[in-house]
């Protein structure tokens, strides 16, 4: 069954790294994200970081690996096998044959033998720890796809912005221009040419900052990719408001069995329970046979010899017991640890579901409301301040107020689809 599954996540790997390949492929001959689906484009990405993030392939090469245990843990120890030779008179092997009575040479083999159920134990406990690798697997494959797609919402985020910044340096070199024309026929103040240059330099900062902000998410994009660092930027295309139906119940639901953070505490607990179960045989003694033929003198028969053998464990109160109280704490400890991540898993789901739930209210009342009421107040300004109807400050704060707007709206649109991400890592789906 594990090679099997190992053999279907390899499947299931090459289909998405040859999609990413052909979705690239597509975007490097349009050279332009915008000429795709958004969400193709994101998956692509996805898909890529999945094939190819150090992150994910240590975490998969450690699954694989744990896979290999169960079989040598139930496994008998290997035999041994023995050589024996005696001689009387001469340290020369294999002298003395014809002239000593004591003379022997024999051969034997030995098997180690554990207790009742311990293999079986050994076995399961192997078992648990291949399942917790595959979880923490699954955790890895979550968590980088949740990164890919927060950073290339922060990626659009800081691309609006940085767009919204360029209109409005625009509209105030327009500003500027009416500010300079009125002081020059004496209708202006001279105070309104500085504030404009001012508040010109301050776009010129804060575009500053949104380029650096965004070249650093490109830098972290691209180590999860497994790209080199100076490898060319990735186009960030438009998105959409992710609809996602669901409520707290099917949330907790959701959480509570497609979370791989909470399956893997549940294998440990597991492995927990098979390891107090094998400390408990450890008061069953382990046992061995052996056979054994040796070749003597002429004037005697050859020897046939069977051994049997126990391990006695007489000193039980400084290892078995100690090792049983051991095991129990381990596995209160597991136990605790399982609901602790429950916890922490519920939690997480939660809020994210309300910061989805509040952007998406936010988003509507910036769209619907703020943004159009702040464009007809920018208009109003710009048309009563060429005419002297309102002061220059009047038309400022209008300009900076649907810039704010603006931004903010995008930021609201970036967190929701963030919160998304968070929920679509929580509860495993994959969209």
């Amino acid at each position: 069954m594990l090679s099997l599954s190992i053999r279907r996540v390899a499947a299931r790997n090459l289909v998405a790294t040859l999609f990413g390949i052909a979705i690239l492929s597509v975007i490097s001959r349009s050279g332009r994200a915008q000429d795709i689906p958004a969400s193709a484009q994101l998956r692509a990405l996805v898909d890529e970081a999945l094939a190819r993030s150090p992150v994910v392939l240590a975490a998969r090469s450690h699954w694989q690996a744990q896979t290999k245990v169960p079989i040598q843990a139930s496994t008998l120890p290997d035999p041994q096998v023995s050589l024996q030779h005696f001689t009387v008179g001469s340290p020369q092997p294999f002298s003395g044959y014809e002239s000593s009575d004591f003379y022997y040479s024999g051969f034997g083999i030995a098997q180690e033998i554990p207790g009742p159920g311990k293999l079986r134990l050994q076995k399961a406990e192997a078992e648990k720890d291949a399942e917790f690798a595959k979880h923490r697997y699954e955790v890895a494959e979550r968590d980088v796809e949740e990164r890919v797609k927060e950073i290339y919402f922060e990626l659009f985020y800081h691309r609006r912005t940085l767009e919204i910044l360029d209109r409005n340096q625009g509209e105030l070199q327009q500003i500027q221009q009416i500010a300079e024309a009125r002081y020059r026929v004496g209708q202006g103040l001279q105070q309104d040419l500085i504030k404009a240059q001012l508040q010109t330099t301050e776009i010129l900062k804060e575009h500053a900052m949104h380029h650096q902000e965004e070249d650093q998410e490109q830098l972290e994009l691209k180590q999860l990719l497994g790209r080199d660092s100076d490898s060319r930027n990735i186009e960030i295309g438009e998105i959409e408001v992710t609809h996602l139906q669901i409520d707290a119940s099917q949330l907790a639901e959701l959480a509570g069995s497609g979370s791989p953070d909470l399956a893997a505490t549940r294998a440990m607990e597991a492995r927990s329970e098979e390891a107090l179960k094998l400390a408990h045989k450890g008061y069953w003694p382990d046992f061995s046979i052996g056979y054994t033929y040796e070749k003597t003198g002429p004037k005697f028969r050859d020897y046939y010899m069977l051994n049997l053998g126990a391990k006695v464990p007489l000193y039980f109160w400084r290892k078995q017991t100690p090792a049983i109280e051991q095991a129990a704490l381990e596995s209160v400890s597991a136990r605790a640890q399982t609901r602790a991540t429950q916890l922490q898993v519920s939690s997480v789901a939660e809020s994210s579901l309300v910061a989805m739930r509040t952007a998406e209210r936010i988003m509507s009342i910036y769209r619907d409301g703020l943004i159009p009421q702040a464009e007809t107040s920018r208009a109003s300004a710009m048309s009563a301040y060429r005419v002297g109807k309102v002061d220059f400050q009047t038309l400022l704060s209008s300009v900076l107020d649907l810039q704010n707007l603006r931004q903010e709206y995008y930021r609201s649109l970036a967190d929701h689809e963030i919160a998304v991400a968070k929920i679509q890592q929580v509860i495993g789906d994959r969209r």
